[in-house]
Formats: C-alpha cells, structure tokens, sequence
C-alpha cells in the first residue's frame, strides 16, 4: 500500500511537472504588512545608534509572468515601502552627515525606504502537490534618512544601489482543503552585509476555475537590511510582522 501511495505521488508530481506551463500565466498580487522595526544605523560599523521605531502598516505588491518557453526564464516584479519614524535618547556621541550630537541628546528619525525586486526564475515543478522555483534577483534600493534633535535642523542622507540576491520559492498544496503553505525567499550574504526578505504562509483558494483564480493569504514576513557602507550608510535593521493579502492568477 505504501510503496502505491508512493508511486502515485511521483506520477503526479512528473505529470505536473511535465505539463507545467503549457499555457501563458499572469499573476498580480499584493499585502499589507504590519510590522515592527528596530536596530541601529549610522556612518560607520562602530559609529551606530539604537533606534525605537514606530509599529507601522506597509504595502508590497507583485506581477510576475509565466511562459511555456525553455531556457527561457520567467519574470516577476515585485514593489516594498518600508517607511517608518522613531527617535533615541544619546548614550553617546553620533555623527550623521558630518553633524555631531553629543550624548544625552534627544533624536528624532524618518527612515523612507523603499525597493523594487526584479526576478528572473525558473520553475522545477509547477502542479497542485509541488511548486519551486528558484532564481535571481536585481533589486533597486532607494532610502532617505533624517536625523534631527529639537534645536538643530538635522542632517539627512538619500542612498541608492542594486543589490543582487537569490531567490527561491516554493508551495505545498493540502489536497482537498483549497489551502497552501507557502515560503519565499531573496537573500545574499557577503563581507559585511547580510540582506534577506522571507516569508511564510498559508494561502487558501477562494476562487478557482479556468479563467482566473483567487486566493487570500496569511503569513509571516522578516526584511534585514545590514548595509555595510551604501553610499556612506551603514546599517543593522530589521522589519517583521504578519500580513495578510491576495493573488489573482489568469
């Protein structure tokens, strides 16, 4: 019994995999994300301040397209805002933009960021048991900080750059249920940086036939951002929180 249990698992993820984007796909999605920031940030690796930052809601969205094509890969553009406020109280001295504030100060913060992912993947198997895709990505990151006290105008700093990552991606189909655990992945690591942005969920099919499919999602999401020297910005962030959203599959 087991070992037919375990044949037909194999023919059905070989027959998915086999018949795997025969059609052209076109998925739109998107979440709101609750989440909560913290860390340090500053002009050099031992010249950081802690930050408390405000619980805020953000939004992310994605298309991405699907083809039939060999060797060709897929393409899936995806868009983050991750804009927070938050302030300190000085341990110590810090200097932000060539201004100085000695300990004791009281500091205010706005952190706007924002990135677009620029995927290119392939697709291992694609069918309702298995899905994985695994690819790279570009993504362009764009940030404006400030940092004032109460008798200072302050001192900000825009920073800008193309950060390449890996990425990966899978989801788990619960037969008869119309639910799906998912998780995906961008990440890279080297020198003195680590940035990653990963997520896990849960997605169950509110709508699903042969012109358009729907599904609600449910999730948890961690975005870190250790910049080691990004146009003079030096960083140890992180964002996490839970989501929730929706995907639109034709």
């Amino acid at each position: 019994m087991k070992k037919t249990l375990l044949a037909g698992s194999l023919a059905a993820l070989m027959c998915g995999t086999a018949q795997a984007d025969t059609l052209l796909g076109l998925y739109i999605g998107g979440q709101i994300w609750s989440n909560d920031a913290s860390g340090t940030f500053g002009e050099g690796t031992d010249d950081q301040s802690v930050f408390e930052f405000d619980d805020e809601n953000q939004g992310s969205f994605y298309v991405a397209f699907e083809h039939p094509i060999p060797l060709i890969p897929n393409i899936k553009i995806a868009s983050t805002t991750l804009d927070t406020v938050g302030g300190t109280q000085l341990t110590d001295t810090f200097t932000f933009e060539d201004i100085t504030y000695p300990a004791g100060t009281t500091l205010d913060t706005t952190l706007d960021a924002s990135y677009v992912d620029y995927t290119l993947y392939y697709e291992v198997f694609d069918n309702d048991l298995l899905t994985f895709d695994f690819g790279l990505t570009a993504r362009d990151l764009d940030a404006y900080i400030k940092v004032s006290a109460t008798d200072s105008n302050g001192s900000d700093l825009d920073i800008s750059g193309i950060i390449p990552m890996a990425y990966v991606s899978t989801i788990i189909g619960l037969p008869l249920t119309g639910l799906n655990v998912f998780a995906e992945a961008n990440f890279i690591s080297y020198d003195d940086q680590t940035i990653y942005d990963a997520q896990i969920g849960v997605s169950y099919a509110l709508l699903d036939n042969v012109a358009v499919d729907l599904d609600v999602t449910l999730g948890y999401r961690t975005v870190k951002l250790e910049l080691d020297d990004l146009d003079g910005f030096y960083s140890d962030l992180t964002y996490d929180g839970f989501f929730a959203g929706a995907v639109v599959h034709f």
